[in-house]
């Protein structure tokens, strides 16, 4: 029997834990990406190699598009595509943390349909497929809906909070940061955390997988203009991105500059 595309993503995304352990706090080797891209390490590379590779073997059919690998135009024709962050946090990940996941998603004509965040070091494995709810290690988990901003925690890097973003000045949350985006989001659907935010522009392999899961998770999720992203765009980019409860999600947005 085929295996469908949600444990497929979840097998993939334990052996990618198995390979980046490997060189985790082993000093791997690191390079820096073109255009102040970020740092990229062996493991990075090492894990998208796998993960293309069996990915796209059992379904050569989909497309592809990876941090890291090189972008191919053929993914914006084909109706299943595979987007991927092979370490997501890779600078948590050269500096020894244990905040940095793997992210995988399907998403089917530009909506996110199966979804997996797992952080190997903590084994802690998120995941979503549409319409039927998200889980954290097969428990259902579900989004917080604080009603007011001051009782709220928010994750979110500290330039997002600066006071030119906000019409206001910046809002009254506790805020709080991890460096691996689709971690974050895998926390808003936890309820460990009220929302998340990023103000700039941010690459669909970083938060594809947590959208889904924060959405089946009872969240709301838009981008900063408040569309509900779409995914496998021809530049794979998002104008930021905002996610928590309903309240929470609109006092966000109704308080941006």
């Amino acid at each position: 029997m085929p295996v469908n595309d949600l444990d497929l993503l979840i097998s993939a995304a334990r052996a990618a834990g198995d390979i980046a352990t490997q060189y985790w706090r082993k000093s791997p080797k690191v390079w820096e990406k073109d255009a102040d891209a970020g740092p990229v390490t062996e493991a990075d590379l090492s894990v998208n190699a796998m993960l293309n590779e069996t990915l796209i073997g059992a379904r050569p059919d989909y497309g592809w598009l990876s941090e890291e690998t090189e972008d191919n135009a053929a993914r914006l024709n084909q109706e299943y595509v595979f987007i991927i962050d092979p370490i997501d946090g890779t600078r948590s990940f050269i500096a020894g943390e244990k905040t940095w996941a793997h992210s995988l998603a399907v998403a089917r004509n530009g909506e996110i349909v199966s979804a997996v965040v797992y952080l190997p070091i903590s084994d802690k494995l998120y995941h979503a497929q549409i319409g039927l709810g998200a889980f954290l290690n097969n428990q259902p988990i579900r989004a917080t809906n604080v009603a007011n901003l001051k009782d709220a925690t928010v994750l979110a890097a500290h330039p997002n909070f600066e006071a030119d973003h906000w019409i206001n000045g910046p809002p009254l949350a506790k805020r709080h940061f991890r460096p691996s985006l689709a971690y974050r989001m895998a926390l808003v659907a936890q309820g460990r955390f009220d929302a998340m935010l990023t103000l700039r522009d941010t690459w669909e392999w970083d938060v594809a997988a947590g959208t889904l899961i924060a959405t089946e998770a009872g969240a709301i999720v838009t981008d900063n203009n408040g569309n509900a992203p779409v995914f496998n765009n021809k530049t794979p980019a998002l104008s930021g991105l905002i996610a928590g409860g309903s309240h929470i999600h609109h006092e966000l947005y109704s308080q941006l500059a």
